[in-house]
């Protein structure tokens, strides 16, 4: 990702969000034309336009994907002036091959397989779902903290159809690969864009003390990463990832005792243990964004613990192979986003957990620096997740 120097010729947080909206309000009227459209409630996103909308009296919501980019590349101006992002735009939108036009067919794919959202529209590059209702997983965990293993389990559980060998196949076409984690990376630190990119982190968001503390640390964390990414071998062959598994993409329509429903899919080739890592990854900084007290941590994390034991490969040489992947993959994701957030224009409106998580930087960086450094120094992968979570205790406590 690189960044132009000039913020005056950065698109602008208005145009961006005027465009999008003005695109949801046409694609939905051209959709449904008998039907009255009204555009309710903006959904805080890095990655996509999001909004509630009722058309006529049927409640759904609206994604635009400018050029398949994250809201911050678009904003930071990694992709041009607003003239040549909302000109190139026009042609992506027509795309077959454009990020929404995957996802739809992604969600249609997983229909017969396992409970997913439901599809409503496709249009001027805008994805039109059904609402689903429901508590999501790290509300539940939250509110059933003991209950963790089995939550986490059942989510596994409705994902065996994708994990199994040969299931990437049915896919082939319809891969969301640009937004896996070792992809967004990789393409995040790459050179001299890459060292720029962090330089900046912060900027808009920290303290400058803070900011520069920042800079230091994930210095480092990108540059172990990187030589442990060039020397990690893979912990099996690649079957279907559902790519994007956040706690908040999994909902429970039927509450804690219901099958999971799933949102947002980025179905990709790659290694179960990828869902693995991007999962325990977004619910240690749920922990952290909302720490909520050292009994509901500790049996979280407990939790997490056991789901690692079972879903690990049970021959010695696999298993360790699968545990340094496991918290490499949980890593990079956590860098990933949270320099999302730590980069984000201060125009751009972040999701809840966004400014949680910048205020919990420190923290964060304790984590991720520590474990980094032991995954690189040779300490058996058992010890190294025996010391990550003790450091998730510390930081969401």
């Amino acid at each position: 990702m690189s960044l132009t120097t000039e913020s005056a010729t950065r698109p602008t947080t208005g145009e961006v969000f005027g465009y999008a909206s003005q695109q949801i309000h046409q694609a939905a009227s051209e959709l449904w034309p008998d039907s009255a459209v009204r555009l309710g409630a903006h959904v805080p996103s890095v990655t996509g336009y999001v909004h509630h909308l009722t058309v006529g009296d049927r409640p759904l919501f609206a994604k635009h994907s400018m050029l398949g980019a994250s809201l911050v590349s678009i904003l930071r101006g990694a992709h041009g002036e607003w003239p040549v992002v909302e000109a190139l735009q026009g042609q992506y939108a027509d795309d077959p091959a454009s990020l929404l036009a995957r996802e739809a067919a992604q969600l249609g794919f997983l229909g017969p397989h396992l409970p997913a959202a439901t599809p409503a529209g496709l249009s001027r590059g805008v994805l039109f779902t059904t609402p689903v209702t429901g508590p999501s997983l790290l509300e539940l965990l939250l509110a059933q903290p003991a209950s963790t293993a089995d939550l986490l389990g059942g989510v596994w559980a409705a994902l065996d159809t994708l994990h199994r060998p040969g299931a990437a196949e049915l896919m082939a076409d319809a891969v969301i690969g640009e937004r896996s984690i070792s992809g967004t990376f990789r393409r995040k630190f790459n050179g001299i864009s890459g060292s720029v990119y962090i330089d900046h982190l912060g900027a808009d968001r920290l303290p400058a003390h803070a900011a520069e503390n920042v800079v230091v640390v994930y210095r480092r964390v990108v540059a172990r990463l990187l030589r442990l990414r060039s020397r990690t071998m893979p912990s099996g062959p690649p079957s279907l990832s559902y790519g994007d598994l956040k706690p908040e993409h999994v909902l429970y329509p039927g509450g804690v005792a219901g099958r999971p429903t799933f949102l947002d899919p980025g179905l990709l080739t790659a290694a179960p243990v990828v869902d693995a890592a991007k999962l325990i990854s977004r619910i240690i900084l749920g922990l952290i964004a909302v720490r909520p007290g050292p009994k509901t941590i500790r049996a979280v994390v407990d939790g997490i613990n056991a789901f690692a034991e079972t879903i690990t490969p049970p021959r010695a040489t696999t298993a360790d192979l699968w545990m340094r992947e496991l918290m490499m993959f949980w890593l990079m994701d956590t860098v990933n986003i949270t320099t999302t957030y730590l980069s984000a224009p201060a125009t751009l409106p972040l999701p809840s957990q966004g400014p949680a998580l910048i205020d919990s930087v420190g923290g964060i960086c304790a984590v991720t620096e520590r474990v980094s450094w032991a995954l690189g120094c040779g300490r058996t992968p058992r010890a190294v997740w025996d010391l990550a979570l003790r450091q998730v205790i510390e930081a969401a406590s």
